[in-house]
């Protein structure tokens, strides 16, 4: 099976286009949390998704739209789209999100959309922090995202002490899956924080057993107007001209 694994859509429509255009042949979607917030085509963006076979995860997001999470957590900016996006989320929608587990497990594979300690909150963003969440996980291998970077974080264990080994992606190459742990993301579609504005992805081959990371430039500037035009924050949209 090929699995198109991708993150952090975040309601933009131009960037989740381009993957779906961009990426090789695959079998099925694994969303890895927040498909909405942020950006200005949360109801296109989950009708998009429902189109194909796939399996989704609730994002922070996705749960602060549906009062799940106290928006008091969020930045200003983000508090404000998060009101734009209740406002205008479609009842498709709603329903839909409402749908979603935290939590999924498939063979060799779990998936989350913050860490498999706190799926869907928590930021695995350092080492230490993979190095940790490998005793909350029961699988070889963790998909996440939420912190919008493509990484993973392999284990390692030296006297008799657990690490994380971390390991920047290297694009349009196979790699292995090893023998031990990893902790993956893929990156994000709608929002790369990595300073490259480039939707980001990962194509999951478990026949070859490989990971493919992929980039991909989409029309920022299309998502950037319809922004403006629903009254977005303009920091949310001038961050997606340069990946921050």
């Amino acid at each position: 099976m090929r699995y198109l694994v991708l993150s952090d859509i975040h309601a933009n429509l131009a960037a989740f286009q381009t993957v779906l255009q961009d990426a090789p042949p695959f079998d099925r979607i694994w969303c890895l949390g927040d498909v909405i917030g942020y950006g200005p085509e949360p109801s296109e963006c989950v009708a998009l998704l429902r189109q194909y076979e796939h399996d989704c995860v609730a994002g922070n997001h996705d749960w602060a739209t549906l009062g799940r999470l106290d928006t008091e957590d969020f930045n200003p900016d983000a508090r404000r789209a998060l009101t734009w996006t209740r406002a205008n989320l479609d009842a498709a929608g709603v329903a839909y999100l409402q749908k979603l587990p935290t939590a999924l497990t498939f063979g060799d594979f779990t998936l989350v959309h913050g860490s498999p300690r706190q799926p869907v909150w928590e930021y695995t963003l350092y080492a230490g922090m993979a190095a940790a969440n490998f005793d909350y996980l029961d699988t070889p291998y963790c998909f996440v995202g939420h912190t919008h970077v493509p990484v993973l974080f392999e284990q390692t264990t030296h006297n008799g002490v657990v690490s994380a080994r971390v390991r920047r992606p290297v694009y349009d190459e196979p790699i292995a899956l090893p023998g031990g742990r990893l902790i993956i993301n893929p990156g994000s579609v709608g929002q790369p924080r990595d300073n490259d504005p480039r939707a980001s992805y990962l194509l999951l081959d478990t026949d070859a057993q490989t990971l493919l990371f992929r980039r991909v430039e989409y029309p920022v500037e299309q998502t950037q107007q319809n922004m403006q035009d629903h009254g977005l924050p303009a920091r949310l949209a001038a961050r997606l001209s340069n990946g921050w």
